[in-house]
């Protein structure tokens, strides 16, 4: 072993700071959600407003386990310039603002129905990984979000509106897809 590397390992490490605005290495935007936080179900959304029966839903299955809500809506990350972020691929103002107006409404909603609930709006270009991820983290019983009818997996692929049926593929946990029109999946 050269000095070196054995400077390295004996070298004491330094505890890693909490970076304020970040949740699970994802740009976040609201109210801060606690290390300790669980929900029993995520209302999700990949930037479409929160429907009717999503809602509705969410508030049925919360009610039945006697838990709360965590809506969540994400703000697109449009990618990235040669592999490194690039400010104007990040989601503007207005689309935060945007985002963050859909959880509020979201969350009054259920809050009216007599249900716990929280809202975060995430800022993500993978969005159905963070779903999933933050709905593990949390310990979340149940997915619940909107969706428009499945297409083609191939040309599902490279659309942003196909997202819940990743989440649905992805999850190791209950999705509720709803359509928009029907309220079924």
């Amino acid at each position: 072993m050269s000095a070196a590397s054995e400077a390295l390992a004996t070298a004491p490490r330094r505890r890693a700071r909490p970076v304020k605005g970040r949740m699970a290495g994802v740009k976040v935007r609201g109210t801060a959600v606690a290390s300790d936080r669980r929900a029993g179900v995520v209302l999700a959304s990949e930037g479409r407003p929160f429907s009717a029966a999503a809602i509705a839903r969410a508030a049925d299955i919360a009610k039945q386990q006697d838990t709360s809500v965590l809506v969540l809506s994400i703000a697109r990350v449009h990618g990235t310039a040669f592999g490194l972020q690039h400010s104007g691929l990040m989601p503007t103002k207005q689309e935060w603002d945007v985002q963050l107006e859909h959880t509020r409404t979201a969350v009054a909603k259920l809050k009216r129905r007599g249900l716990t609930a929280e809202g975060q709006v995430l800022g993500t270009r993978n969005p159905a990984k963070r779903i999933c991820t933050l709905a593990y983290e949390l310990g979340a019983g149940a997915i619940v979000m909107g969706a428009d009818p499945s297409r083609n997996r191939m040309a599902a692929s490279m659309m942003w509106s196909q997202e819940p049926q990743a989440v649905a593929r992805r999850a190791k946990i209950p999705v509720h897809l709803l359509t928009d029109d029907a309220g079924q999946p």
